[in-house]
């Protein structure tokens, strides 16, 4: 049987799957919501929270949603309904906040996606469990701490190249959020996970403190 904790985790997924349909099917709709510099810029601060609930296609969509549904359940279960919902809200905003300030000078940068909160979400579990066993490329299995180190610094460098079509800086900024709002709930993590705290902290402050640097290097 579920238990309680992760309904929630089950409303978030069809509430993604409902937007992103109506987005798929309706052009004006996914135009007025999706994150864009200038839009945000000139006060429609909704599309900061609208946008990560649209996707490009149903590809996008099921990623996210698939990644939300396996550790969603650990941090939701773990620490309740409503650091969850704080995690995963705090770092949807928050990854779009990163985007918005890395973008600024990007008028017509646009994004869409639950990346940024999901990401915070993936990171909290491996905060809680770093020795949780990742298969990487769904072969390579290897420790949840060393996933959550290559994931950031994968997502530093793909910022900084732009590689794909995909949104490197509301992956990052979500999982900044992630992490700092998990210590702030779970402060003990300090004391019980010092060496794995540290070690996932490493990218983060490279960021925080050389981030603005990126663009001209």
């Amino acid at each position: 049987m579920l238990q309680n904790t992760n309904i929630i985790v089950f409303a978030i997924i069809i509430v993604n799957v409902i937007v992103s349909m109506k987005g798929f099917d309706n052009f004006s709709f996914f135009e007025s919501y999706k994150f864009q510099v200038n839009k945000i810029t000139k006060n429609e601060k909704m599309r900061l929270l609208s946008s990560g609930f649209l996707h490009v296609d149903w590809m996008h969509l099921g990623f996210n949603m698939y990644a939300l549904y396996l550790f969603g359940g650990i941090v939701s279960s773990m620490l309740g309904i409503f650091s969850f919902l704080t995690i995963y809200f705090g770092s949807l905003i928050a990854g779009n906040l990163y985007t918005l300030h890395y973008h600024k000078n990007e008028p017509y940068y646009s994004a869409v996606g639950a990346s940024g909160a999901v990401s915070g979400i993936v990171y909290s579990s491996i905060l809680l469990f770093p020795n949780m066993k990742l298969l990487l490329f769904f072969a390579i299995p290897m420790p949840g701490y060393v996933f959550g180190v290559g994931y950031l610094l994968y997502s530093i460098y793909g910022m900084k190249k732009q590689l794909g079509n995909i949104g490197h800086a509301a992956h990052l900024g979500g999982t900044i959020s992630g992490f700092a709002i998990t210590l702030l709930f779970v402060p003990t993590l300090f004391l019980t996970n010092t060496i794995f705290v540290i070690l996932l902290a490493i990218p983060i402050v490279l960021l925080l403190l050389f981030g603005s640097k990126l663009k001209s290097l």
